[in-house]
């Protein structure tokens, strides 16, 4: 008899070996979501009566908020630092390009046993074999190896086949039932899905829920149309984006998996520059492409029923270096051998523990030049330029008033080292990759 459960134990005990994945059946589901061109003020859980996005208010109201979140200024600087959990610094090369020689969260969770996806927005390069090499077992891209319509009638690349949608389909539409039909067919699985929004950028359209809405817009066309960043449709576009989010959510929640999932959403950049908001009784311009706070401060809310406490909010510090290592920390998994990342898990703060997280490091230039980026750290109020510039940015958010442009007031001084201090560590990295950066610039030109 002894021998008898001997044997059945360790045959269990080889099976789990053989197969780890198995054994980490208790481990969360990953889902994360990042909306194309979206800031803080269009969001209504972050306080705006203009727009109402009632999906994510649920998700805030179920998990937690983030107030003090910050992306980089623009899309593809954004993207690289989300998928590698790196700054800028270390890797960006140039717009539209993701390093070919870079490790991203799809390699590392793919490598754990995750079943991976990627839908959405790709924009990297890379062919149809770039979300594959890049740790992702099934992907539905918009911008993978063209760029036609995104929204009416698209273009997409899907599992490796150019693919266009004739019949009144909507991208947003299309990308979202591919994730909810990779989500159904993997429900026994453990999956990790990355959802890179198309919507809300530009070009803003009347979407199939607004009475404007026209099947045959652009069905013919083989490129996307320019223009279109007229502000009459956006909140339409923000109706739409939030919606997409919700039929994410309620799919996983009607599948019985919500319980076990940690969903987490932002904007990879602050709204376009021609849409004007009214937030918190002004008139909020959108700041995309600028290192002030309205190109920069985006909504970050997080869903994971049992670890994080609903309709809790969260005054720690968050950039997309984060969002990596709280994947892998949520995952029980590991960083690749000699992997850097600059980010901390968000786990602790989920139960409301602190992080060792005290500032926040922007390095941004748009095309990846060394000489002119602009480089900043920055605290849940001030925020120091490498030129020596400090700011106030809850009370100044577009950065008229320097603060120490007459010298360093006592009042400043110790916030003022502790930011000097981390800029310069961040600096020194910069000056080591600048020659490695500088050479792969020229060789992927």
């Amino acid at each position: 008899m002894h021998r008898l459960i001997f044997s059945l134990v360790f045959t269990v005990a080889l099976s789990l070996a053989v197969n780890p994945a198995n054994a980490q059946d208790s481990r969360p589901n990953l889902v994360m979501i990042m909306a194309d061109d979206i800031g803080i003020e269009c969001l209504s859980c972050y306080g705006s009566k203009q727009y109402q996005t009632p999906h994510l208010d649920r998700l805030a109201s179920q998990g937690m908020r983030f107030r003090h979140a910050h992306s980089q200024p623009i899309c593809t600087p954004s993207r690289v630092q989300l998928m590698t959990g790196q700054y800028n610094n270390r890797n960006y090369i140039r717009f539209g390009l993701l390093d070919p020689a870079a490790i991203t969260f799809g390699n590392s969770l793919r490598d754990a046993g995750y079943k991976t996806c990627i839908a959405g927005k790709w924009q990297l390069q890379g062919g149809f074999e770039g979300p594959v090499k890049f740790g992702f077992d099934r992907y539905c891209l918009w911008q993978l190896t063209r760029r036609p319509s995104r929204y009416p009638n698209p273009g997409l690349e899907i599992d490796g086949v150019e693919r266009d949608f004739k019949n009144g389909e909507f991208g947003p539409d299309v990308v979202t039932d591919y994730i909810n039909d990779f989500i159904t067919e993997n429900k026994d699985e453990t999956f990790f899905v990355y959802y890179p929004m198309i919507a809300p950028h530009w070009p803003f359209v009347p979407t199939p829920d607004h009475p404007d809405w026209d099947p045959t817009m652009w069905r013919d066309k083989e490129k996307e149309p320019g223009g279109y960043k007229d502000q009459k449709y956006w909140d339409a576009m923000v109706r739409h984006t939030d919606k997409m989010v919700g039929k994410v959510i309620n799919h996983l929640d009607e599948l019985g998996l919500g319980d076990n999932t940690l969903v987490m959403w932002t904007g990879d950049n602050g709204t376009y520059t021609g849409v004007t908001s009214q937030y918190m009784g002004r008139d909020y311009k959108g700041g995309k492409g600028s290192t002030k706070d309205n190109g920069t401060h985006v909504g970050f809310i997080a869903r994971w029923p049992g670890t994080i406490e609903p309709a809790s909010i969260s005054d720690e510090l968050v950039d997309f270096t984060d969002v990596y290592p709280t994947l892998l920390d949520a995952a029980g998994a590991k960083t690749s051998k000699g992997q850097i990342l600059d980010g901390v898990s968000l786990v602790p703060a989920f139960t409301g523990q602190p992080r060792s997280k005290s500032s926040i490091y922007c390095w941004y230039h748009r095309d990846g030049n060394r000489e002119e980026a602009s480089e900043h750290t920055r605290d849940q109020r001030y925020k120091l330029y490498r030129d020596g510039r400090m700011y106030d940015t809850i009370n100044d958010m577009l950065e008229t008033k320097d603060l120490i442009a007459a010298g360093v007031p006592d009042s400043l001084s110790d916030v003022h080292q502790k930011l000097a201090d981390d800029l310069a560590k961040h600096t020194a990295v910069t000056d080591e990759s600048d020659p490695l950066i500088n050479q792969k610039r020229k060789r992927l030109k």
